[in-house]
């Protein structure tokens, strides 16, 4: 029997075909193919389903047929108009939102990847669904074509119209298919292609930033026995994917740890990502964590991926974690625990590889215990604690880190090295250093900047300086003492100096510029005190 002729707008669908070739977004290329052939006039309703994993299954009104609750169909675009209402069939929720292969038209079509086509509903009405929907939308006919591209099935395009479907209508249809398969692919390519480079700029910028900082801050420096005790926990640590926990005061090189902790493991080939948790608006930490989708907010004008998708494979640095608000806690919780997460505004679940690597400043038991920290999260990021001793109690590494700071400060500033002195060095030993290491580099960065005649002069505050030469069984300051006693604390006051410099008098480095002396009247003063260099 002769199937019946119904025009087409061959036109618009050459137009079409072209225009699906120029499109790289794949939810614009599923809205175009729609929607233009919504526009044809025979067309009733046109509709998009792509393969993606089982998401609603135990909801899914389909459920029981489905054969491995592991993949099926998706509404991914819809357009049409109804006859009784002119309501425009765009929405993606309804009761055919999802398809389980081998289910129906739709199904059957993924399930053998062949066209389907029921050119004349009235001869084959057992095909359709809701008869009485048909029946009062005037639906004559129904194609589907599977969406195939290399071998592949990517998902099923189906088309009800309002006239019988003819061979040349078909033929149109099937080459539609064929080409929109095509697009959906190269689309996905684009898609993936923008989103690494994205991920690729994202890493690049962090790596950049990372290694000018580590310039800056210089690798770890020291010899005291409490920062050997930190690199032997190091190796211990490094080659685990145990979350590590970094406590300390500020400025006292938290982050160069977790850098050396991500060096030294398995993840050292992949970014390690840093966030500084107290530096996020409150509003912005899920985004800033998870990412959103555009339109998910005021601002969000395109998709962005967060913190964690960047640190896939690799390592994620919290730093001052104790910051995050206990609202969001949990949903960090889940994602250590899971590696799953959804991106603001999206209902898709993605997953993650990612090694967390923690640090603070305070007391997270302390916080735990008023509540203001989850105690389940503190003890999902403190499986190894390592612990930096502030800076006042290793004054063994002032001197290596000061020359370190001063090699790094004269290189970035283009100055010539200045002599960092064994008196300088013990004016700085003298300091307890509230600021740590980072307090110390920025006083030896201002130090190369006004150095004069090769000589560096440290500006620290008075008040917190202490002396050497004092001992627990000394007087307070404002306590009166013996003119034996002064005497007794000059003369300790000689030798102190004497034995740092080596009993070297003059020189910049000698004892008599340690303690604003001439070397004569250093010389004087130890002749007259009996002082004599030991054999």
């Amino acid at each position: 029997m002769e199937r019946p002729h119904c025009p087409t707008d061959v036109a618009l669908i050459r137009q079409l075909l072209l225009d699906m070739a120029q499109e790289r977004a794949v939810g614009n290329l599923l809205k175009l193919i729609v929607d233009r052939l919504a526009a044809q006039p025979q067309v009733a309703l046109a509709r998009i389903w792509l393969v993606r994993p089982g998401d609603i299954c135990a909801q899914c009104p389909m459920r029981e047929g489905c054969p491995d609750q592991g993949l099926c169909l998706h509404l991914v675009a819809s357009a049409g108009t109804s006859v009784d209402s002119k309501e425009q069939w765009t929405r993606l929720d309804g009761q055919f939102r999802r398809f389980p292969f081998g289910v129906r038209k739709v199904g059957l079509i993924a399930s053998t990847a062949e066209p389907l086509e029921v050119p004349d509903i009235e001869t084959q009405s057992h095909w359709l669904a809701r008869p009485q929907w048909a029946r009062s939308e005037g639906i004559r006919a129904f194609g589907g074509q599977p969406l195939v591209y290399k071998g592949t099935l990517l998902g099923v395009l189906a088309v009800f119209t309002r006239a019988c479907l003819g061979e040349e209508n078909l033929s149109w249809l099937r080459m539609i298919a064929d080409h929109a398969a095509a697009a959906i692919a190269n689309s996905r390519a684009f898609e993936e292609i923008e989103r690494l480079k994205d991920q690729l700029q994202l890493e690049r910028d962090y790596l950049r930033d990372e290694i000018m900082e580590a310039h800056e801050f210089g690798e770890i420096v020291g010899r005291s026995p409490s920062l050997r005790n930190v690199l032997r926990q190091i190796d211990l640590v490094a080659a685990t994917e145990a979350s590590v926990l970094i406590l300390g005061e500020s400025g006292t090189g938290k982050e160069l740890v977790a850098r050396e902790v991500h060096r030294r493991s398995a993840r050292r080939d992949r970014p390690m990502v840093t966030v500084n948790c107290a530096s996020i608006p409150r509003e912005l930490y899920e985004s800033e964590f998870f990412g959103h989708m555009k339109g998910a907010f005021t601002g969000a004008i395109g998709d962005r991926p967060g913190r964690f998708e960047l640190a896939d494979g690799g390592t994620l640095f919290l730093d001052e974690v104790g910051e995050i608000p206990v609202a969001l806690q949990s949903k960090l919780l889940r994602v250590l625990q899971e590696g799953e997460f959804e991106r603001v505004g999206d209902d898709r679940t993605r997953h993650v590889d990612v090694r967390i690597i923690a640090a603070t400043n305070r007391e997270l038991k302390r916080e735990t215990a008023d509540g203001r920290f989850r105690e389940d999260l503190y003890y999902r990021l403190s499986v190894f604690p390592i612990e930096i001793a502030p800076l006042r109690r290793r004054k063994e590494d002032i001197a290596v880190l000061a020359g370190h700071f001063v090699d790094l400060a004269s290189r970035k500033m283009n100055r010539t090295r200045p002599r960092l002195t064994q008196a300088g060095i013990l004016q700085l030993q003298q300091y307890d250093w509230p600021g740590n290491v980072r307090e110390l580099q920025n006083v030896i960065e201002r130090s190369v900047i006004t150095a004069q005649h090769d000589r560096m002069k440290f500006e620290l505050p008075s008040d917190r300086t202490t002396t050497t030469t004092q001992t627990p069984s000394e007087a307070p300051p404002d306590a009166i003492v013996t003119d034996t006693e002064m005497r007794r604390r000059e003369r300790e006051n000689v030798l102190t100096a004497l034995r740092a410099t080596n009993w070297k008098i003059s020189g910049e480095d000698g004892a008599a510029d340690l303690l604003g002396l001439k070397p004569t009247t250093l010389a004087s003063r130890m002749k007259k005190m009996s002082i004599e260099r030991p054999s």
